[in-house]
């Protein structure tokens, strides 16, 4: 037997079924982002290896971009996220633009993961980004669009939950615990990976970094502390602004969420399962030094990312997706033989001039396979124009889903079926 080539490790085939959810989520993500006055955009997909290196992280520069040379020399990465491309964007045209900037996006990404339910090496993600504002209630702004989300896919308070922390009051927290500046990173670090590390691991790691018993006692007190925030004048602020919003039932302080990239300066935010199960469904926070970081002049902006393989599995969990017609044909126009074929071409024509979705069998087959075609294809309204009704200067209109059929002259068939189709995407 002839074998079939494979598609590539972490990679997705979109069939229509697939391909008709992934539409659905854009169209979802799209509505929510018009409804708070953001506009799209677009970066590329390769960008120089160095725009990441800055302040992405060794690890994601090291361990999961796609790097390969071009012929003249540069290193080149499939984009892992969008941020810095966005803050190069930026910088480029920082004069032009009118702030606050309001973008999103929706497009292909690549991380060299190990692929596993939640996670593949290429994915769609949502970014959305709030550049040129500076306060609290600019970050309370983006976890409100992350829970109006929510809300839009039919996604409870006590299913998701956006877990927020500040990385201004961490510092000042670790200030206090008498743990030195220049472990503040490496503290960041410890924090980030406590979920991936077992206690014991997680524990040498601490004592490898040279934290003190007191200081590790003090670090665990923190991490599990759910009235810290309550220190934070930032942290008041951000939830008095959700409270006023409205979705303050979706937002939880938690000290351990601190994100692993090294761009974020003040709030930082996650959204999980309830009940714990995998990844974050997405995640971002406050940066005050990424544009400047790229040439621009320093600009503050706050956002955050979605993809699209965890949500989908989080709404499959809970039951949240639709169901999605994938057949965009709306009027099947039947071929009897070679005779009749051009006219049901024509036919075909003004409908779809009529603005309905019409396909036509571009070879005869037995009327009945064209019926059972239509059937299982999805395909609700079949037009019949068979040597009787050519005779007569009609056709006979069969409403599949109705099991009702009407005769009428071509005349009188595009507007029957116009009104019939608009009734449809009524209801």
């Amino acid at each position: 037997m002839k074998k079939v080539v494979q598609a590539i490790k972490g990679t997705r085939d979109f069939y229509p079924e697939e391909m008709a959810v992934r539409s659905w989520l854009y169209r979802t993500i799209r509505r929510v982002s018009e409804l708070h006055g953001y506009q799209e955009y677009e970066a590329p997909i390769l960008e120089k290896l160095e725009l990441y290196a800055a302040k992405s992280g060794e690890e994601l520069v090291k361990e999961q971009a796609f790097v390969f040379e071009d012929r003249g020399g540069d290193l080149i990465a499939l984009r892992p996220e969008l941020t810095p491309s966005l803050a190069r964007m930026v910088a480029q045209r920082q004069k032009e633009l009118t702030y606050p900037l309001r973008w999103w996006s929706f497009g292909p990404f690549w991380r060299y993961e190990r692929p596993q339910k939640g996670r593949t090496r290429e994915f769609f993600q949502w970014n959305i980004d709030l550049i040129g504002a500076d306060s609290p209630e600019s970050d309370a702004e983006l976890i409100s669009i992350a829970a109006a989300f929510f809300k839009a896919v039919g996604l409870d308070p006590d299913q998701v939950v956006i877990l927020v922390n500040n990385r201004r009051l961490m510092e000042a927290e670790l200030a206090r615990l008498q743990i030195k500046p220049e472990l503040k990173g490496d503290v960041f670090r410890l924090i980030d990976r406590r979920d991936k590390m077992t206690p014991d691991n997680w524990t040498a790691y601490a004592r490898d970094m040279g934290l003190s018993e007191a200081q590790m006692e003090g670090l665990t007190l923190l991490l599990s502390d759910e009235e810290a925030w309550k220190r934070s004048e930032e942290m008041t602020r951000l939830f008095t602004a959700l409270e006023q919003v409205g979705v303050k039932d979706y937002v939880q302080f938690d000290a351990g969420i601190i994100r692993g990239l090294e761009y974020y300066t003040g709030t930082v935010f996650e959204a999980r399962d309830r009940q714990g199960e995998g990844r974050a469904i997405l995640g971002g926070g406050h940066y005050d030094n990424l544009v400047a970081d790229v040439g621009g002049d320093p600009l503050s902006g706050v956002g955050f990312a979605m993809g699209d393989v965890m949500i989908r599995v989080i709404l499959e969990k809970y039951q949240c997706l639709p169901e999605l017609n994938t057949q965009p044909a709306q009027v099947l126009v039947t071929v009897f033989d070679e005779d009749s074929l051009l006219d049901s071409l024509r036919l075909a024509a003004e409908l779809r001039a009529r603005g309905a979705n019409t396909i036509v069998f571009t070879e005869p087959v037995r009327l009945q396979k064209q019926l059972k075609f239509a059937d299982k294809a999805g395909v609700r309204f079949v037009v019949i124009v068979g040597p009787d009704e050519r005779q007569a200067g009609q056709v006979t209109v069969k409403d599949l889903a109705a099991r009702e059929q009407t005769s009428l002259s071509r005349e009188q068939a595009a507007a029957f079926l116009s009104q019939k189709l608009a009734k449809a995407e009524a209801v």
